[in-house]
């Protein structure tokens, strides 16, 4: 690879682009300060997550993908799958991390756990030692690519602190405490360093996506002629199949890094931090679930091209982590690298500073301070305002955790790929997986069980995984990996128990998993939570239940000397200003007794400060002297917070009974309207019964007892018998149709059916009807209408009921026209008439069973009022709507304004509104 560009050169421009980045957080700041804050935008909160992409993604990705081909994308699907359940965990996450004032991955667990500080100090503990590795995979990404950028890196400095590891290291922790160190409210935003991450996001975007640019159509033409080149050599055209990614071992690390990657998106401070903490609205998870996947998406759009394209140029002479920067050095293009360098500084800059900030925020919270309140209470309580000290710390915790970070990559980061070292920091998160998910959604998960599960599957991974990378770096015996510690085989890190042939990855992954939610689930199981767990488990769980404002009327006697509002006021003001304390307890008397509603609201305040496990301790330790004792103080917080978890259940419960109530008010009436209608249905069918009936008996018994009655006289008996026993069967068809169809045992034989021909049976069936009334009958069916879907007897049926209604409706002397028309993939069927109409108010009610409009018509209709019912049942079974409307001008303009009855069918072969199996709708429009 030629020599680059002057080493001089390259380091002006990256101070001149991280003196940028000091300048856009100075900008954000003044911003919020003059109210107009630019955190809240959504599009600025999406790009904030993409500090997911370090230089792992700028440079990793395509080492891996030259090694492993498209075996690079798990560790972009696991995060991308996780912002497709951003409605059911993050924005419970968002929700619980505002009403508890979090501060915290570590502050999240111990308040979920009963504020245990011991949980909060393990999971700080856990993650400083787990993330160090991952730090100084940063460090190393910017020093190889100074090296590859400059064809050397600093050895000809004048000074050995030029070390490109230290530079960097040293600018990023100025950075971390100038915008990230400033206030002593860690749930408080940081909008300068949001803001600086969102460009920064930006910047490596768009270096990436322009060496992608450069390389496939600058350096080979186009895509075409890259894979081209690329396939005629067997060892490349591998890499852009499928079967190498997904062969052997190679797909259990597709599934252990997808499910690594999608816990480090959870868990990772710096993710947890900008995800959760700096979130001003929940809402802005809309735009970020459908923005940050889109990210990774453009992010990685070129790493497959580039990786090729660097294997196809140099072959194994180059690291293929190196690819982005030296590939446009090969092409000539020295900008572009110097681009992709400044891609890559961007990259490493963000996720240390977001990363140190949250370190440093979980070891003075969740550590430190419990500590100094533990074994100096006296000593903190005396001091006027611990805020500087607080700050110290964290500054201090900045500058020693990229201390660390540096020491990891001199000692043991030559030793890895940068992928690989992301790996094992990832698998170090992971162990806060199971009691984040378990604390949402179990409310019997405990403190014992959480802490246990923590502690289990972190030693399990530093020694599958941490160890030997010390190991692989020689500072440890060689013989640790290949023989076990005392050469006993089954306590090998990489083969632990015998399970052999594993990657280490999914090795370390399955035994950590299995020492984690087994802890944490088995002690759960056997243990008891006390009240502060109780509480909290109510509170997190239950986070989205409605609750009520108002504290309980009650407390315990000994509130009344525990604590007065000029002790909250004075430990408030100490952690967080006097102007905090005095607008969160204005107007009060400050010898007024506390009590236990504003002893939660300095809770939630110094939690805020300096953690929720540690604000508790803080309030025990300064109360008035002599008030109560330390441990009773924390008794009865953890008895209010229990109140207050029984208050919101008894208030749910509450809440279940009275809609309970309302459900069975509710069904009540309906029962009784529907008694009413059966009794209205049974009077109307008696009467229909009874009126056939009693003519068919009396014109019978005329017959029997005159069998000398006149011919004419007899026939035309006769024909009244008939006439009557017909309008009989049809009543009782129609009470037997409904109840068939009621009960769903109608006989349906779907199929495609003819309209034209149906409407023309129909039409001849009743056509007597129209000529008996003196009615026109007229008939608008076009021979090519297509086939729909239906049964053929029973769409006969509504036809046949529909032009009978007309029939009986339309004065002697008027009009009747049926027409049928194909609409938007259904078939409409109109009967309209000359009648005196239906009223709007009546439209719905006609098509109900058990129901006649008979008194807003003409006189009382004949028959039970079913057969509009029946009507609607069928056509509703069937697909389609019916329903009624006014009839159209024209028609017949001195009889009345008429009715038009409608109903669709839908077309052969058109997907229906309702399949076949479905309840018929009621009635239309």
């Amino acid at each position: 690879m030629e020599v680059g560009l002057d080493w001089g050169t390259v380091l002006v421009a990256a101070l001149a682009y991280l003196s940028a980045l000091f300048a856009i957080a100075h900008w954000a700041d003044r911003r919020e300060a003059a109210g107009r804050s630019i955190i809240a935008s959504p599009t600025v909160f999406a790009l904030s997550l993409a500090v997911y992409c370090t230089t792992w993604t700028f440079y990793g990705s395509v080492g891996r993908a030259a090694t492993l081909g498209i075996g690079f994308l798990p560790v972009y699907l696991g995060p991308t799958l996780l912002m497709l359940l951003a409605p059911l965990v993050l924005r419970k996450i968002l929700r619980i991390a505002k009403a508890q004032r979090i501060t915290s991955i570590a502050d999240f667990l111990a308040s979920r756990y009963g504020h245990s500080p011991l949980l909060g100090g393990l999971v700080a503990l856990t993650a400083t030692v787990g993330v160090t590795p991952y730090i100084a995979l940063q460090l190393k990404a910017v020093a190889v690519s100074f090296d590859a950028l400059t064809g050397g890196g600093l050895e000809t400095a004048p000074a050995p602190i030029l070390d490109q590891g230290f530079l960097i290291a040293a600018v990023m922790a100025l950075f971390a405490i100038v915008f990230g160190a400033r206030q002593i409210d860690a749930a408080e935003h940081h909008p300068g360093m949001v803001a600086a991450i969102a460009l920064e996001s930006l910047v490596k975007l768009i270096a990436f996506l322009a060496v992608g640019i450069f390389v496939v159509w600058g350096l080979h033409g186009g895509l075409d002629s890259l894979f081209t080149a690329a396939a005629s050599r067997p060892d490349l055209a591998r890499l852009f199949g499928g079967d190498i990614a997904l062969e052997g071992a190679a797909s259990g690390v597709w599934v252990t890094t997808t499910i690594l990657s999608a816990a480090a998106m959870l868990c990772l401070p710096r993710q947890f931090q900008v995800m959760v903490i700096e979130s001003v609205d929940e809402r802005q998870l809309d735009r970020a679930v459908w923005l940050f996947p889109l990210y990774l998406l453009l992010i990685n759009l070129f790493v497959l091209p580039v990786a090729l394209s660097g294997l196809l140029t140099f072959g194994g002479r180059v690291d293929p982590d190196l690819f982005v920067v030296a590939l446009p050095l090969h092409g000539g293009a020295e900008w572009l690298a110097l681009l992709a360098f400044l891609g890559g500084l961007s990259a490493a800059a963000g996720m240390i500073v977001v990363e140190t900030v949250a370190l440093s925020t979980m070891l003075c919270n969740d550590l430190v301070v419990p500590i100094l309140l533990r074994f100096r209470p006296a000593a903190l309580a005396r001091s006027t305002d611990p805020a500087p000290l607080l700050l110290m710390v964290r500054r201090v915790a900045i500058v020693a955790i990229l201390l660390f970070g540096y020491g990891y990559y001199r000692l043991a980061g030559s030793a890895y790929a940068l992928v690989s070292i992301g790996l094992i920091s990832f698998a170090a998160v992971a162990q806060f997986a199971p009691a984040l998910i378990g604390g949402l959604y179990w409310r019997g998960a405990t403190r014992r069980g959480a802490i246990a599960g923590v502690a289990a599957g972190t030693l399990v991974w530093a020694y599958t995984l941490l160890l030997p990378s010390f190991a692989r770096s020689g500072w440890l015996p060689a013989s640790f990996i290949a023989d076990g510690p005392w050469s006993i085989a089954a306590l090998r890190p990489y083969a632990l128990f015998g399970l052999e042939g594993w990657d280490p990855l999914a090795h370390a992954l399955f035994w950590s998993a299995l020492a984690n939610i087994g802890a944490y689930v088995g002690l759960s199981l056997f243990d008891r939570p006390d009240a502060a767990e109780r509480a909290q488990a109510a509170a997190f769980v239950d986070v989205f239940e409605p609750t009520s404002a108002a504290s309980p009327q009650t407390s315990p006697a000994d509130w009344r000397s525990a604590a007065s509002v000029g002790d909250l006021a004075r430990v408030v003001a100490r952690f967080l200003g006097p102007q905090r304390a005095e607008q969160a307890f204005a107007g009060a008397d400050p010898d007024e007794p506390a009590g236990p509603e504003r002893l939660r609201l300095a809770e939630r305040l110094l939690a805020g400060a300096i953690g929720g496990a540690s604000a508790r301790v803080a309030l025990a330790s300064s109360v008035s002297a002599g008030a109560v004792e330390a441990a009773e103080l924390l008794r009865m917080l953890d008895e209010t917070s229990d109140v207050i978890a029984h208050s919101r259940q008894l208030e749910l419960k509450t809440a279940e009974l009275e809609r309970a109530t309302d459900a069975l008010r509710a069904a009540n009436e309906r029962l009784t309207e529907l008694d009413r209608l059966k009794d209205d249905f049974l009077s109307t069918v008696t009467h229909e019964l009874r009126t056939p009936l009693t003519s068919i008996r009396a014109l019978s018994e005329i017959l029997h007892d005159d069998p000398e009655l006149e011919a004419d006289q007899r026939q035309e008996f006769l024909a009244v018998i008939i006439k009557e026993s017909e309008r009989l069967t049809r009543l009782i068809n129609q009470v037997l149709d409904m109840a068939k169809i009621e009960a769903g045992a109608l006989d349906w034989r779907i199929e495609a059916i003819d309209p034209a021909a149906l409407l023309t049976q129909a039409v001849a069936a009743t056509e007597a009807l129209f000529l008996e009334r003196g009615i026109a009958l007229s008939v608008d069916i076009p021979g090519d209408l297509p086939p729909v879907r239906g049964d053929e007897d029973r769409v006969i049926q509504v036809v046949v009921n529909l032009l009978s209604n007309a029939a009986k409706f339309t004065p002697s002397g008027g009009r009747t026209r049926l027409e049928a028309r194909p609409e938007g993939g259904m078939l409409r069927v109109t009967v309209t008439d000359s009648g005196p109409g239906v009223a709007p108010k009546d439209r719905k009610l006609v098509f109900e069973r058990f129901r006649q409009a008979g008194d807003t018509l003409i006189g009382k209709p004949a028959g039970t009022g079913l057969g509009l019912a029946i009507a609607s049942r069928i056509v509703g079974h069937l697909g389609g709507r019916i329903g009624v409307e006014d009839a159209p001008a024209g028609l017949d303009a001195d009889s009345g304004k008429g009715a038009a009855f409608w109903f669709t069918l839908p077309l052969a072969g058109t997907p229906a509104d309702a399949a076949s199996e479905a309840l018929p709708r009621s009635s239309a429009d």
